[in-house]
């Protein structure tokens, strides 16, 4: 069995490297973008009834969620939609890495001369590019609501504060805790779907079809609790973000 830690280039397109996660990820933005417009076409009714029903508890559920810690109505719906962005992109490729053929569908090549499985698809968070690149964003758009929240200047005195040696300590800190907060997001995301991809694939190898079913049905809560974390953990710091604080 071979495991590779980096995800594996499929073509090029001109310089740029495709590799598995991306095309991967693609496909998991054409599910999001194919759910928006058949919820919006279809439309609501005033009357629930069916799905809409479902998706009215899963929505005002997760609302009332985070407006419990932001303790605002009005700041929640500000920022609720990025969250449940953030959830429902964590959340879909966690569960798509687990549909057969994720992994286990290729082609081989050779590697120092032994004979290896390429797979076409792999899940997009057990590539460390991907959960650095959705860290990254969670981490941009948290200080973006801060700035728009107090302005540039007072924004920029939270982490340097020249009148206030102990504020300017504290703030340095802080924005040392922001850069250490990339890495926890990332590696976080990327340690769990990653280690539960190789313990799936061992599983399949040592005991197929019957042994791994228990295993996948871990998988699938973890899924929902890495998603629910990453989100969690973005709203509680575009909190701390947002609050008033003094100068």
């Amino acid at each position: 069995m071979h495991i590779s830690l980096a995800a594996e280039k499929i073509f090029h397109i001109f310089s740029f490297s495709i590799t598995n996660s991306i095309i991967t990820q693609w496909f998991v933005v054409l599910i999001l973008v194919f759910l928006a417009i058949f919820i919006s076409r279809k439309g609501y009714r005033l009357i629930p009834s069916g799905a809409q029903n479902i998706i009215e508890v899963i929505i005002g559920g997760a609302f009332s969620f985070v407006e419990d810690i932001m303790g605002s109505e009005e700041e929640t719906k500000k920022i609720f939609p990025w969250v449940m962005t953030i959830f429902l992109f964590v959340l879909i490729p966690n569960w798509f890495g687990l549909l057969p053929g994720i992994g286990s569908v290729g082609f081989f090549e050779e590697k120092e001369g032994e004979r290896i499985l390429v797979p076409l698809f792999r899940s997009p968070n057990s590539d460390l590019n991907m959960t650095l690149a959705l860290a990254l964003i969670s981490v941009v758009v948290t200080q973006a609501f801060s700035i728009a929240r107090f302005g540039f200047k007072k924004h920029l005195i939270k982490y340097f504060n020249f009148h206030n040696p102990i504020k300017l300590f504290v703030g340095v800190l802080e924005l040392f805790s922001e850069l250490i907060r990339i890495l926890s997001f990332s590696f976080r995301l990327f340690g769990n779907v990653f280690a539960g991809e190789v313990l799936l694939s061992v599983m399949l190898i040592l005991i197929p079809f019957i042994a791994p079913l228990p295993f996948l049905g871990l998988e699938f809560l973890v899924g929902i609790i890495q998603a629910l974390i990453f989100s969690l953990l973005t709203v509680i710091f575009l909190k701390t973000a947002i609050n008033v604080h003094e100068i």
